[in-house]
């Protein structure tokens, strides 16, 4: 069987490894380009690329999937066209290029948080379990029929850099499950349930905004779903703070927003109901580091309040 393998992030990045550790090695490696990452604006390899090199397997890194790209992608003459996170639409195409179709290993469990962003708004709305789904593609944002997917508990500590980890892993071995039934002939796709889906829309800086006057529970779920990015945002004397880490305080209380202790047992910050002690923050122009060392330089009191940006 043929295949050509699509994705970019880290999540795709496992799950091309995935395959060519299971005997599903893709004939050719479509990637988004290379960008500029930190502040030396360093062209860096998308994880995809790094992956393809390091397995010897071609890559391709199109611009655009236009009838140039997808003349290349008609070359290998695939069977079947594996996707994870590639991160742009398939147009039809080339949808109906592969004879067997295109398959997408998506991060929720379909249809809930249809989207760019799954991992992350599962995180946020406090779902308790989430997982990978193996859909076959069509012209809508995850709307294809599925047949395979895994569950996966998200505990109370999980971000959403250690959720990606865990389901990047789970997800590469279902997309190997996947492609043994589709070459068995035994998949057998289902159509999603409509009245249950729901959207995972891709984040905004603005997401990150952290509004006190919500529950200390909401706002620790929002700080874990948008680590490590966008991050959650609060304004401490006129800088940005990003809060990395927090734990859940339930038998403080105090006006929301609202610094209740700053000593050497760390920042301790009340909500709309209970409180936040903060782990890990860092403040604008600084790197990330601990309550401690944070208060060592920062002359912060109780009673001072964090507002939003």
């Amino acid at each position: 069987m043929r295949i050509v393998f699509m994705g970019t992030p880290q999540l795709a990045a496992e799950a091309l490894k995935a395959m060519a550790a299971g005997g599903y090695a893709p004939e050719l490696v479509v990637s988004q380009p290379d960008r500029p990452k930190g502040r030396g604006r360093r062209l860096m390899p998308t994880p995809v690329h790094q992956a393809a090199v390091e397995l010897g397997l071609p890559v391709a890194q199109p611009d655009k999937l236009d009838a140039e790209a997808v003349s290349a992608i008609e070359e290998v003459k695939p069977d079947v066209i594996a996707v994870a996170a590639y991160g742009k639409f398939l147009r039809k195409n080339l949808l109906d290029l592969p004879p067997l179709g295109c398959v997408n290993a998506h991060a929720s469990l379909l249809p809930k948080y249809r989207g760019s962003a799954p991992i992350n708004w599962a995180i946020i709305r406090g779902e308790k379990v989430t997982g990978v789904t193996i859909m076959k593609m069509d012209e809508g944002m995850d709307t294809g029929p599925t047949f395979l997917r895994s569950e996966l508990a998200i505990e109370d500590d999980d971000n959403a850099a250690t959720l990606t980890h865990k389901i990047a892993l789970a997800g590469g071995e279902l997309m190997v499950e996947a492609l043994k039934k589709i070459e068995r002939g035994d998949a057998l796709f289902e159509p999603q349930d409509e009245s249950k889906a729901t959207d995972a829309p891709m984040l905004k800086k603005s997401d990150g905004v952290i509004d006190w006057e919500k529950p200390a529970e909401e706002i620790d779920r929002l700080i874990r779903g948008v680590t490590p990015w966008p991050g959650a945002q609060t304004m401490l004397c006129g800088k940005r703070l990003k809060i990395h880490k927090a734990r859940l305080v339930s038998d403080v209380h105090g006006q929301p927003g609202v610094i209740a202790q700053a000593d050497a047992d760390g920042l301790l910050v009340t909500a709309g109901k209970g409180a936040l002690q903060l782990l890990e923050v860092q403040l604008e122009g600084k790197k990330c580091m601990d309550a401690r060392s944070f208060l060592c330089g920062m002359p912060v009191k109780a009673g001072q309040a964090l507002t939003c940006p």
